[in-house]
């Protein structure tokens, strides 16, 4: 999927939401729980997944399972991974399908996880750590239509532990730059060889996170053409306003994900019906500020 793409959907469902399918068992309605243990071959993962994607679909625009609620279950949440992206490709193929992986290893390494989530699951983007480095991301680099999501300053409490550090000596004389803006740069810089016409902005994204306010202003600096993944909406009390105050460019830039908010508001039989319902607030919000943008 092109940034145009990506972007067309924006304006068409008014929306830039993403639905995070971080499917716990502990959390889903205990009834798919009991059902799974009654009834051979019945997938609780998956069945939640199904639901909570039919309930949703028309309120985002893309989908973001994160990897360790699956690979917590072993195959059995690899083949339930696997069912989701697919049920998402047949049944909503205009939906962006993220793995929330996190990955980023020596380059043959990432060469065989690039392997994994763009040809045999066949997924649009993967999140990928920067730290060890350039032949660590650019194997994520050469696949067509396929984005890679490098984090760079995200939400969590230990974020400040290292991504926000000034880099001593400045790695640029006089730059005095944090660690999370020279990923940004450099990071640019790998999007530029991989890219056949040495564009940014159109293979490359970034993590950030919602509740870093007026941070994404100063990742816009650095970033002016990126798509930002922004994850801490909701649950975690980013400010969707916030973020889009600091962190909007020319064509929104913008894909904001929800997870808890939205899938596990209600433990009945109804949770598909209040998800849609949730999702359908947050699209409405999203809606009034794309009005107010201009961009629809």
């Amino acid at each position: 999927m092109t940034r145009e793409q990506l972007f067309e959907n924006i304006r068409r469902k008014q929306s830039f939401l993403c639905v995070g399918l971080d499917t716990d068992l502990k959390k889903v309605p205990k009834h798919l729980v009991e059902r799974a243990e009654k009834e051979e071959g019945f997938d609780a993962i998956f069945e939640f997944n199904k639901a909570i994607i039919d309930a949703t679909a028309q309120y985002c625009i893309a989908y973001k399972p994160n990897l360790a609620f699956y690979e917590a279950h072993g195959v059995k949440g690899w083949i339930a991974f696997e069912k989701t992206v697919k049920y998402i490709r047949e049944q909503y193929p205009d939906q962006f399908i993220i793995a929330d992986a996190k990955r980023g290893d020596i380059g043959n390494t990432s060469a065989l996880y690039a392997r994994t989530f763009f040809e045999e699951m066949d997924v649009d983007a993967v999140t990928v750590a920067p730290y060890m480095g350039e032949d660590s991301v650019t194997p994520f680099l050469g696949y067509d239509g396929k984005w890679v999501i490098l984090l760079a300053l995200t939400s969590n409490k230990g974020s400040g532990d290292f991504q926000t550090h000034p880099l001593t000596p400045p790695v640029r004389e006089g730059s005095g730059l944090r660690l999370f803006e020279h990923v940004i740069l450099r990071s640019q810089e790998w999007e530029k060889k991989a890219s056949p016409n040495g564009e940014v902005g159109g293979v490359l994204m970034y993590v950030v996170g919602a509740t870093q306010g007026s941070a994404f202003a100063d990742i816009r600096r650095l970033a002016p053409d990126h798509f930002l993944l922004v994850p801490g909406i909701g649950a975690q009390g980013g400010s969707l306003e916030e973020v889009c105050k600091y962190g909007w460019n020319d064509h929104c830039g913008l894909i904001v994900n929800s997870s808890r908010a939205i899938i596990y508001a209600d433990s009945s039989e109804r949770f598909a019906k209040v998800a849609s319902e949730k999702a359908r607030e947050v699209q409405q919000q999203m809606a009034t500020i794309l009005h107010e943008k201009g961009a629809c």
